[in-house]
């Protein structure tokens, strides 16, 4: 049998947590159950779980602020925000401050779990050795940094560095709209596709130290980045 993954989760609502931790647990899943984000960080510290699932709404400390928390310490795990919230502004937010994923309240069991399997085997792959060269920066992929010849290495977000990554990948060529939203987030709606949108414009602030370095916007089908 496959090791199991650990999973801390975070959620508020008594029932509903016990429910999805038993139904983990019957899956393979060793799962830490937190009903408020401050207990949610001991344990993220001492626990060192493989994978967040985190409520948005929590008293002491919601969902959002843990995650800003955790990512100025932890660049790579994987995050899923649970959330009863539908605004554009609030999933931007989320995939802003790092989040990988998120589902709305009420969500199935199975659809969870494809979306945990998903984020833990490609956070396994990833962590290569991987350090590009783009123009006159370097950008190491397993660490999220990209530096500017002898400058101070910049710290790229979870979700800005695998979009750089692919972007660079598909180097001149267009890179498909739908497929790396697809890819990285799970879906391409609308809500995720005006988020890639934000991410794709924080790059480009990143990247314009180096005025041959560019992304495209090939409207209708996707971003092209060349140099």
């Amino acid at each position: 049998m496959a090791n199991k993954i650990k999973l801390l989760l975070a959620e508020d609502e008594t029932a509903l947590g016990q429910i999805i931790k038993e139904s983990l647990e019957t899956r393979n899943f060793n799962v830490i159950l937190c009903e408020n984000g401050e207990k949610a960080f001991e344990k993220y510290k001492t626990e060192s779980p493989e994978i967040l699932v985190l409520d948005v709404m929590m008293p002491k400390k919601d969902g959002f602020t843990l995650a800003k928390e955790i990512r100025a310490i932890d660049h790579t795990i994987p995050i899923i925000f649970l959330t009863a919230k539908s605004q554009t502004t609030d999933v931007v937010e989320g995939f802003s401050i790092g989040g990988n994923d998120y589902l709305k309240k009420p969500f199935s069991m199975e659809e969870l779990i494809v979306r945990v399997h998903n984020l833990v085997d490609r956070t396994k792959t990833q962590k290569t050795s991987e350090v590009i060269t783009l123009g006159n920066f370097t950008f190491n992929f397993p660490k999220q940094q990209l530096q500017f010849k002898n400058d101070t290495s910049i710290q790229l977000t979870h979700r800005e560095a695998h979009l750089l990554f692919h972007l660079i990948k598909n180097k001149n060529k267009v890179l498909d709209r739908s497929l790396i939203l697809n890819k990285l987030w799970g879906t391409d709606d609308f809500f995720t596709a005006r988020s890639m949108d934000v991410f794709i414009s924080k790059l480009r602030k990143k990247l314009k130290k180096d005025e041959n370095i560019q992304i495209i916007n090939v409207r209708g089908f996707g971003y092209k980045l060349t140099e």
